[in-house]
């Protein structure tokens, strides 16, 4: 078994309220969690109007497939024109960790 984490560090554009922010956030969540099948949530700067760290966790038995998932849902946040993608962790656990 396989586990993979992204953590996006985001920085969203023309936001002045944490209504606004929540409309800019929830269909990236929404969107990565319908097409990819991922674990997904806004887990930090909550109280932050144009920052938000939002993480996704994903399970496989196969490590080139979460591998490639994890770069696919990268790739989505990465285009979304709303918000810039400031940075990425990933973090990857295989069988052989302890």
């Amino acid at each position: 078994m396989y586990t993979g984490t992204l953590s996006f560090d985001l920085l969203l554009g023309d936001v002045h309220s944490l209504k606004q922010k929540r409309a800019v956030i929830r269909p990236i969540v929404a969107e990565l969690q319908k097409k990819f099948r991922v674990s997904v949530a806004e887990v930090g700067d909550q109280d932050l109007h144009r920052r938000a760290t939002v993480g996704l966790a994903a399970v496989s038995g196969d490590a080139g497939h979460l591998a490639g998932l994890l770069d696919e849902c990268e790739r989505l946040v990465a285009a979304r024109p709303e918000v810039e993608l400031l940075s990425v962790r990933r973090r990857f656990h295989g069988e052989d960790d302890e």
